[in-house]
């Protein structure tokens, strides 16, 4: 067996979307290493950051090459279990739930801490993938709409009491997947509107009984707050812009200032890795903010190179998707690509400014123990479709076993 034909057999799937995966795991490797000064200060090895980091993606990278040798038929049924485990431990979390950074978003079991809400994202998304295989099959449109709305509705509002961005996002996700799925645009605007109005009275409460709103959703006064600073932190840009004032770091928008900062210092070709300033003052620089010191060290260059990955990897979705031929598999793997990639872009605006502060990390680059081994199940899930499902990889391994067999059968006669 050659060198080649061997690393073919390892990295089995779509090449391109393993060239995506590797690139963007040696710069998180890189950046989170450079990102967690302040954390390697507390510790008493200064490698005690980055060795939990790169276990973590170690750990990820045997979960992607576990499915990507799983065939897909067997996925509905993990999903199913899953989606179960995962409303099981997010009703837990008001309960046992395990407060970080004033959030209480972690469950600690057998002494592993990690966030029911990472598995709730992945059960949605299989769980979304398989109803919509079945509509005109097994179900109508109509009836695998309210299975869809029902599952992913009990999902969204345990984690709507603790964290309100993840639910928006994991809403989004599925929302496109049912446009993706022709679920009629009429059933999708009456979920819209009745989201919106539900919202609205939500909004009209916590004004009439703040104290009674808090206890039910005790994150609403920060995710109120956030949202005006946002909209305070860009009124006074404007202002800078016309008064040519001097900008005033305050507590409230002391995140997002050094984010600027750590921006406007990149330039176009950065500071190189580990010449990080902004790393020391910006809170979460490893994690949250992570993009903004990306382009403090890498600089708009890099910046645009991590955003191009993400791109690409979302075009290679779509490429595998027009290849498969089962419904599952097609819906499936734009599941798992619109949830990387929204998120990724998430991240990037609050970065840079265009969103309130969510809390959403960056996919696979950002240091996280959940996060990071999940989103390599989500790219282990489009392997594993892009081998079984659409074909990817295949034809080459065959080629190069046939050519080697071949070459031993001509080495055999001349002997």
């Amino acid at each position: 067996m050659t060198k080649e034909t061997f690393t073919r057999k390892v990295f089995q799937g779509d090449i391109p979307i393993w060239i995506i995966f590797m690139l963007l795991c040696s710069l998180s490797l890189v950046e989170v290493f450079s990102a967690t000064s302040t954390l390697a200060y507390n510790e008493a090895n200064i490698w005690t950051p980055i060795a939990r980091h790169a276990m973590h993606l170690t750990i990820g990278f045997f979960c992607v090459l576990g499915l990507t040798r799983m065939p897909t038929r067997l996925f509905p049924i993990g999903g199913s279990a899953l989606m179960v485990l995962a409303i099981i431990l997010l009703a837990a979390v008001p309960f046992v739930g395990i407060s970080v950074n004033d959030a209480s978003r972690w469950i600690r079991l057998f002494g592993i801490q990690f966030q029911p809400s990472e598995i709730g994202k992945l059960a949605c998304v299989v769980y979304v993938a398989f109803v919509l295989s079945k509509i005109n099959v097994r179900m109508t449109e109509k009836t695998g709409f309210y299975w869809i709305i029902g599952g992913v509705g009990i999902v969204c509002f345990l984690i709507l009491l603790y964290n309100l961005s993840t639910a928006v996002l994991l809403g989004l996700v599925c929302l496109l997947m049912m446009f993706v799925g022709n679920i009629s645009l009429i059933r999708i605007g009456r979920m819209m509107l009745v989201l919106l109005l539900l919202l609205v009275a939500l909004l009209g409460v916590a004004k009439i009984a703040p104290e009674t709103t808090h206890r039910v959703l005790p994150r609403l006064e920060t995710w109120s707050n956030r949202l005006t600073e946002h909209l305070d932190d860009r009124a006074s840009d404007n202002d800078l812009v016309k008064d040519d004032n001097p900008h005033v770091i305050t507590d409230d928008n002391y995140q997002v200032s050094h984010a600027k900062i750590a921006i406007a210092r990149g330039g176009l070709f950065g500071k190189m890795p580990g010449r990080s300033v902004q790393r020391d003052f910006l809170p979460l620089a490893y994690s949250d903010f992570i993009f903004a010191i990306i382009i403090e060290e890498l600089g708009l260059v890099g910046g645009t190179v991590v955003l191009l990955l993400y791109i690409m990897l979302l075009i290679r979705v779509g490429i595998i998707a027009r290849r498969c031929n089962r419904l599952f598999q097609k819906y499936l793997v734009i599941g798992c690509g619109l949830m990387i990639v929204i998120q990724a872009l998430t991240n990037m605006a609050v970065a840079v400014n265009l969103m309130p502060v969510t809390g959403q990390p960056l996919p696979l680059i950002s240091r996280g123990g959940t996060s990071t081994v999940l989103t390599c199940v989500y790219f282990g899930l489009i392997l594993s479709v892009s081998r079984f499902g659409a074909g990817m990889g295949e034809e080459d391994v065959a080629e190069e076993e046939e050519a080697e067999e071949e070459k031993e059968e001509s080495v055999e006669v001349v002997s």
